[in-house]
This record gives C-alpha cells, structure tokens and sequence, in this order.
C-alpha cells in the first residue's frame, strides 16, 4: 500500500510542479515581471512540491521494505509448512520449491528457530531437513546421524562436531 501512496503522492507533486509554473507564466506574461514568475515558480515548488515529492519518495522506499518483509515471511511460511507436513525434506527439493538459493533457505531456517517456531534437525552434507519434537531432541546426547556427542553451538541449536548436524530447539 505505501508504494501506490509514494507513486501517487510522485505524479501529484509533478503535476502540481508543471501547474505552478504554467500558472506563473500565464500570470506574468503580460507584466512582463519574469523575476515575479521566478519567484512564484520557487516559492510553489519550495512550498507545494519538495514536501510531496519527499513523502513520495519516503512512502515508496518504506512501501519497498513492507514488500521485502512480507516476501521473507511468506517463505518462512512456506518453509515451515511443507518441513511440518512432510516430516524430512531433501534441501535440494526446498530450494526449487521455494525458488531459492541453499543459503537464503539456511538463513530462513535459522529465523525460524530464532523465533522458537522450528524444531528439527538438519544434515547439510547429506542435505536433508528433519522435523522433530523439541522434547525428542533435548533427550539426545548423541548425534542421530553417526552416533558422535553433541555440543552447544548457539541459542536453540545444538551440532555434531563430527559429521556437522545442527539440531534446532525451539
């Protein structure tokens, strides 16, 4: 919505510019007074247009990051839901669904646990997702993958040092 307001809020300030100045013209073409007309186009724009112009230009820009945000949490959205309903998803298959890259589904991934709304664990070298139980994983003590004893690595997630699986806590 902020963007349609910038965009018209853009067109107004124009149009209200080329207004002042024909209306300018029109009035001192007659008197022959081009300083008064100067003056008249300066004061309209300094008055009238730079303050639609900056809004517009402020409401475009802010529309353009409400856009951003909505998009990332759609996918973070989409990321959970298909996680959830399938339980463990090949990485590669994520990243075609979701037309993205491996590091922009890590990084949603990541968001996902910070928010405390993902629980599961992944294998990046073998490039599987697993959905799991928060009370599942904080009963393990060793790696699910290749046995090896698990270590804290940050809020929320806990790695295998041997073979790289991240388990995430929420």
């Amino acid at each position: 919505m902020g963007k349609i307001i910038g965009i018209i809020l853009l067109i107004g300030g124009v149009l209200v510019g080329i207004v002042i100045a024909v209306l300018m013209f029109i009035m001192y073409q007659d008197a022959g007074n081009a300083m008064a007309a100067f003056l008249g186009c300066t004061l309209g724009f300094f008055a009238l247009v730079l303050p639609q112009l900056g809004f517009g230009g402020f409401f475009l820009w802010k529309g353009g990051e409400e856009a951003e945000d909505s998009d990332r949490a759609k996918k973070q959205r989409d990321l959970l839901n298909i996680v959830k309903t399938q339980g463990q998803v090949d990485i590669g298959d994520l990243v075609i669904e979701m037309g993205s890259s491996t590091e922009e589904v890590k990084g949603l991934l990541q968001d996902l646990v910070g928010m405390g709304l993902f629980s599961g664990y992944v294998n990046w070298d073998e490039g599987m997702l697993y959905s799991q139980q928060a009370t599942k994983l904080r009963e393990l003590h060793n790696c699910a993958n290749c046995d090896g004893e698990l270590e804290l690595a940050g809020k929320g997630v806990i790695r295998c040092p041997y073979c790289g699986t991240e388990y995430f806590l929420d």
